[in-house]
């Protein structure tokens, strides 16, 4: 187990300036000729207004990164995401808008009546897009898991403009992990107001780009209705599952008290984190739906409790879906433990903090799609290659243990990312993660869903981000490509950061391409191929 007294992991929540212009990157060993393209990546890059600071993890203000791949060279670029939300802090010079676990206080230099007036406003919701990056059309969009998603140029990260899914579909608010489909259809999924205004989450489907040439936005529709365990209480979805024929929707104990999220804030100088609940009793419910019908099958699959995040992949097989997730054990909300003070302490504090949180696992769930009443008390799953269980209860219920693909005490893989192109929906056999020790992130992982072996790349008091996995363009192979991270090395040698090129293979060293600068953390991104 590697430690870090040195607290190098500080320096990925520290606050950064943009660039005006792309700067060279100093590449040591060999940048493969066939790669060419942009990372693209989004995270916090403003961690305080003046003398206000943001106190969560996906509080800070948006930044755009770049790392351009061409002919063996690399440029770096970095651009804040113009979104309402840092114009206005910019321009006001404070905290305007209230971010994820930061109030923003009422303008100072109101006058009480306005200030009682603005009260009535309800809550302005962030646009601040620090999540992700993803295509719809010929587009590229930033974003959180609002309703808004900003529209920005891949080249040169200017911010175009501010999109509010509301205006185009019933959906309250979207996630930061919609799935593309290869001829560029995006499915996601958002809370909604369902019937006699029960809570539900709808799933979208946005068309590609047609030759009419007219934004896909337009055309964007909701196809199914998955209806939710608590009608006043929707739980936080943060993914969710797609193959060619299913959508897979997990729904966690981590609930939104609506209450709570539609009174006036302001009266009581909440945020988005003061909203979330758990659920004890509930453990968790899976719920499936016929893609292309949009018709939800009538199983009810049930499992004990785990807050997930992100799915690694789903599939089917001789009519069961499997369902791999990257889980943390029990009902407490891990975002309580991602306050940046928490992620700033020393790190003995950081230890004995993440001691108490819950347990990262990777678990493969696997949900059988045909079965009859005969089979009572009977494990449904007859797969000769997994230990997963399904049990049809009395109830009617379907009850699921999970088989553990892995597992270490406080060493989290999480951050997945496959061969998507390729294996998104269908069995594949590799994923490559973050590995998280005590939610710092100090090693890179590959991962055999199948066999459990596992490859590794860590280097002392280096701290890299979520890998991207690019495929050779003549792959034969899953795994024929690189892997591709932003690692920060604070305390080692003059170049504070760098782009990791790695054999997706082995996960040994192909290349770098340092800078001469910081760069905080990144959650998610995409390889645009050039």
């Amino acid at each position: 187990r590697v430690e870090h007294p040195a607290g190098g992991y500080k320096k990925l929540f520290e606050t950064v300036e943009e660039l005006s212009s792309p700067v060279t990157a100093h590449v040591t060993g060999r940048i493969p000729s066939w790669l060419r393209g942009s990372l693209l990546r989004c995270g916090p890059g403003l961690f305080e207004v003046g003398a206000e600071p943001f106190y969560h993890l996906f509080d800070g203000q948006a930044l755009l990164h770049k790392f351009d791949f061409k002919e063996g060279h690399v440029t770096y670029h970095r651009r804040f995401v113009r979104s309402d939300a840092y114009v206005r802090a910019m321009t006001e010079k404070r905290i305007v808008i209230t971010e994820f676990g930061t109030y923003a206080y009422p303008d100072p230099c109101k006058n009480i009546f306005s200030r009682f007036f603005s009260y009535f406003k309800g809550v302005e919701v962030t646009d601040n897009a620090l999540v992700n990056v993803y295509p719809i059309g010929e587009d590229y969009y930033a974003c959180t898991e609002t309703n808004f998603i900003t529209r920005i140029n891949p080249d040169t990260l200017e911010t175009i403009k501010q999109v509010d899914l509301c205006k185009y579909v019933s959906v309250n608010g979207a996630t930061a992990h919609p799935h593309v489909e290869n001829d560029g259809t995006v499915y996601n999924i958002g809370n909604c107001f369902g019937k006699n205004f029960a809570l539900a989450y709808n799933i979208i489907r946005v068309p590609p780009l047609q030759a009419d040439k007219e934004d896909p936005l337009d055309k964007a529709e909701v196809v199914v209705q998955f209806p939710c365990s608590d009608r006043f209480k929707p739980s936080y979805v943060h993914s969710f599952g797609l193959t060619s024929d299913y959508i897979v929707f997990v729904e966690t104990p981590v609930k939104i008290n609506l209450l709570k999220f539609l009174s006036s804030w302001s009266l009581w100088g909440a945020n988005y984190m003061d909203c979330f609940e758990s659920n004890e009793t509930m453990g968790v419910w899976l719920h499936v739906a016929e893609k292309k019908k949009g018709r939800l099958l009538n199983i009810k699959y049930r499992t004990s409790a785990f807050n997930l995040f992100h799915h690694i992949n789903t599939y089917e097989d001789n009519g069961f879906l499997i369902v791999d997730l990257c889980t943390w054990k029990g009902f407490e909300f891990i975002y309580n433990y991602l306050y940046l003070a928490n992620l700033r302490s020393n790190w003995d504090e950081v230890k004995r903090h993440a001691e108490k949180a819950p347990q990262p696992e990777a678990r493969r769930y696997v949900l059988p799609l045909n079965f009859d009443k005969a089979d009572t008390g009977k494990n449904l799953v007859t797969l000769p290659y997994t230990t997963a269980t399904a049990t049809l209860r009395s109830d009617e219920t379907v009850w699921l243990e999970p088989e553990v693909i892995f597992s270490g005490p406080r060493h989290a893989f999480e951050f997945p990312q496959i061969n998507y192109k390729k294996y998104c929906g269908k069995p594949y056999t590799y994923t490559y993660g973050l590995g998280l020790n005590h939610f710092v992130p100090d090693r890179l992982c590959k991962l055999n869903v199948k066999t459990k072996e596992t490859w590794v790349w860590q280097e002392p008091d280096s701290y890299p981000s979520e890998p991207i996995f690019v495929s050779h363009p003549d792959a034969l192979e899953e795994d024929d490509g690189v892997v591709l991270s932003i690692v920060i090395s604070p305390g080692v040698g003059p170049k504070p950061a760098y782009l990791l090129v790695l054999n997706a293979k082995d996960m040994s060293e192909v290349a770098r391409a340092e800078v001469e600068m910081n760069i905080p953390v990144t959650f998610h991104g995409i390889f645009k191929r050039a």
